[in-house]
């Protein structure tokens, strides 16, 4: 089972990471300002897992990687980069399974 870790910034600013049940980071937040925004962003992230809420991309460097969007489109959280189109697609999968059931672990 997955889990969002919440961290603080050194200038105090909030934002969660998205690991899978074995560690691996799916996808990192932008930062928010309070921790409160932090844990509606997570609230989205949990929600917003249909086909729609993600972007597949591809860096300047040409790596896969992808986006996850709430309904309003503002961006939830960026992958890693990938070596292959499958293992992003993969990880966009993982995040469809885990994030709906995910416990939230607070590092702050």
């Amino acid at each position: 089972m997955g889990k969002y870790v919440v961290r603080k910034s050194v200038n105090d600013q909030y934002w969660w990471v998205l690991k899978a049940g074995n560690g691996e980071t799916l996808i990192k937040s932008e930062t928010y300002t309070t921790k409160q925004n932090c844990l509606n962003g997570i609230a989205s992230s949990k929600v917003n897992v249909s086909d729609q809420n993600f972007n597949k991309l591809t860096s300047a460097r040409l790596e896969p990687y992808f986006t996850q969007k709430a309904g309003n489109n503002q961006i939830l959280g960026t992958s890693e980069m990938y070596s292959s189109n499958s293992a992003r697609d993969a990880g966009i999968e993982s995040v469809k399974r885990n994030a709906p059931s995910a416990d939230i672990e607070d590092l702050t």
